[in-house]
């Protein structure tokens, strides 16, 4: 009889979510039999969330790209051809110096995004290439665009709350997130600050699992994030709450910001909101007379034409109110600003001043651009399941003058269109660094196994391109060792965390685990101060910092319609593993008008596109407001359009971000 060898092997998750797990990986014969949550990260507490628990299934699964492939049939068909490395490295190398030749460099458009990934596998030597050949630049808008630009307008990135220190909050505001289903090691957290004695209120347009056990629910309508929050800024101000003497020493821009919350009253921002003048006076109250007090900020609020102007108001309240300075006190958004490291700094070469593709109209640009993109290089990215205009972009994908790319680790909705496909490799298969941004940490991770199938890194795939097209230069940092180096060598404690990240295996800001805001972290602005009207935002914003821009619904499409995460899907990864049918969701007074019950065939529709579907009544969404999550895949409906279909590719004030949440739609029987 055969032994068996089994192993077990330390690594991290790189998934798009704040808490960057720590792991240890179960390893039989070279094959991955069970991950687990370990204590390297004190925030990962043992446990880790059901996704990557199950990531065998997405390790080995039947979709996983195992070889590089050619099409031989229709584009979107998935009909295809196995060759080899080489060729297909070749035949890409060619069309892309083609490309360049006969068209110009921006006739090239590489299109990632970075949620899943970590410093080895975006933003290095895939950045050196598309440099060195000046290619259109990609901004990576379709998230957190309008709220990176408002936290650096008025903070500067300054960190924030660490999730640990949310125990010694008495109040604790979830604000447009979801913990239950992205950075679920926050959850336990706030649970045993409840039984201390902290009092919960979440602000989110649906009943989440936190918002069922919160002293107070809040359920502004899509878009009203802004009125709210000034409702309560004017509250403050007016009511003698305001922290004077804070906003003196610590603040710019006070004076201003009072006037132009002032319009908005609590019954002016309920009529706007549909959240109750009670409700509003109630929290307001709570956070005025409670401390400390966090406010945890999502990603929520930033998905419609006011999203900048929403998470500046939001991120405002603390400064207003006084709530720093103590631990438990103040805001969370991201804290990956704890780290200075750069990994578009490997490249070797400055971007280019070259066009700059807004992500969002990626549709547009596939089917309208000037000069026209040929080619399309896609990697760490789904752009078919996550882009606005989802009919754009696959009419764009469509093109047959179009040569595309595809480079991932399963064969995604995009990769159907694709001319080439490359199999990537996961986490687990190749080195990676990764840091958290709601925890502050900072670890390295050795692959566990070998490479499933021919499956290679981005870091070495795109090093082989700058080789074959006569772009790479002496001295590029190539392996994963000098990339590590390089992005190390540019901290002026690089020695000690590379010592740290050897033994015990991971490493922590200067400033500590739970770094308290304005004892340990200050603003990063020019001046060290809060900004809270600044100049540059305000001149961005089409009508001015802290406009309300109207809601964009129609008697033809007055439905609000959001697409969270959920627990199984944050984003289109690991989409292939939801094989069922998807419902949209709504609340029983707009299904009983309409004539419609749960388990219908309805139409969700309006001028963009449409998708066919079952419909699930609930009473976790208020009048008014629909539901389908994000990260669906075409299998998920019944005419394979998703959510993104119907989502319009317009901008938010700040940003360019993207509108996820300003579609607006009608739904009815098929």
């Amino acid at each position: 009889m055969r032994s068996t060898e089994t192993e077990i092997l330390p690594s991290a998750c790189p998934l798009d979510c704040p808490d960057t797990c720590s792991l240890e990986v179960t390893v039989t014969d070279g094959r991955v039999e069970k991950l687990e949550g370990t204590r390297l990260n004190p925030l990962t507490a043992d446990f880790i969330c059901s996704k990557v628990r199950r990531f065998g299934r997405h390790l080995y699964g039947d979709e996983r790209l195992r070889y590089p492939m050619v099409r031989r049939g229709p584009k979107g068909s998935g009909e295809f051809e196995r060759i080899d490395w080489d060729s297909a490295l070749d035949l890409i190398a060619e069309n892309l110096r083609d490309t360049r030749d006969q068209h110009g460099g921006e006739a090239i458009l590489p299109l990632c995004y970075g949620g899943s990934n970590g410093y080895l596998t975006q933003d290095t030597t895939d950045a050196r290439l598309f440099r060195r050949l000046e290619s259109s630049r990609l901004a990576r808008t379709v998230c957190a665009a309008a709220t990176s630009r408002a936290v650096a307008g008025l903070y500067g990135k300054m960190p924030g709350v660490a999730f640990e220190d949310y125990l010694h909050a008495r109040l604790i505001v979830i604000w447009g997130a979801n913990p239950s289903a992205a950075g679920i090691h926050l959850v336990p957290i706030i649970q045993q600050a409840q039984k201390n004695g902290a009092k919960l209120v979440v602000v989110d347009p649906r009943r989440t699992p936190l918002a069922k056990k919160a002293d107070l629910h809040l359920a502004p309508h899509p878009g009203t994030d802004l009125p709210v929050a000034l409702s309560l800024i004017r509250w403050l101000f007016e009511s003698g709450a305001a922290d004077l003497d804070f906003l003196a020493e610590h603040a710019s821009g006070s004076d201003e910001l009072q006037r132009r919350a002032a319009p908005w009253t609590f019954e002016r921002a309920a009529e706007t909101s549909g959240v109750a003048v009670t409700d509003l006076e109630a929290l307001a109250r709570l956070y005025s007379a409670t401390d400390p007090a966090v406010i945890r900020c999502g990603w929520g609020p930033e998905r419609n034409r006011n999203g900048g102007s929403a998470i500046a108001a939001i991120l405002a309240l603390p400064a207003v109110a006084g709530k720093f300075r103590r631990h438990g006190g103040g805001y969370t958004l991201s804290n990956s600003g704890a780290w200075r490291l750069n990994s578009a700094a490997l490249a070797g070469v400055d971007e280019p001043t070259t066009r700059l593709v807004n992500m969002n109209h990626v549709g547009e640009m596939l089917l309208r651009g000037e000069p026209l993109i040929h080619h399309l290089f896609v990697y760490n990215a789904n752009p078919l399941a996550t882009l606005p205009e989802q009919e754009k972009v696959r009419a764009g994908l469509s093109r047959e003058d179009l040569f595309t790319v595809v480079f991932d680790q399963v064969m995604t909705d995009t990769a159907r269109y694709a001319d080439v496909v490359l199999p990537a490799t996961t986490f687990l298969e190749h080195h990676e660094m990764r840091r958290g941004y709601g925890t502050f940490a900072l670890i390295e991770a050795q692959p566990v196994i070998a490479p499933v199938g021919e499956s290679k890194p981005n870091y070495q795939v795109f090093s082989e391109l700058c080789h074959r097209l006569e772009l790479a230069r002496e001295g590029d940092p190539e392996s994963p060792q000098e990339l590590v180096a390089g992005l190390l060598a540019q901290s002026e404690r690089g020695d000690e965390l590379r010592a740290a990240l050897d033994d015990p295996g991971i490493a922590f800001p200067e400033t500590g685990q739970t770094p308290v805001q304005f004892v340990d972290l200050f603003p990063g602005t020019a001046d060290g101060k809060i900004h809270l009207v600044p100049e540059a935002l305000d001149r961005e914003a089409p009508q001015g910092l802290y406009t309300y821009q109207d809601d964009p619904g129609s008697a033809q499409a007055p439905l609000a319609l959001i697409s969270p995460s959920t627990s199984r899907t944050v984003s289109s990864t690991f989409g292939q593993l939801v094989r069922q049918q998807v419902a949209v969701e709504m609340n029983p007074i707009d299904a009983t008008a309409r004539g419609l019950s749960s388990g219908d065939k309805v139409r969700v529709f309006n001028t963009s596109g449409e998708v066919e579907c079952k419909l699930r009544v609930s009473q976790d969404l208020q009048p008014g407001v629909a539901m389908m999550p994000k990260g669906l895949w075409s299998h998920n409906t019944l005419n394979g359009a998703t959510p993104n279909a119907l989502a319009p590719d317009t901008l938010t004030d700040l940003a360019g971000g993207a509108c996820f949440n300003d579609a607006r739609v009608e739904i009815e029987a098929l």
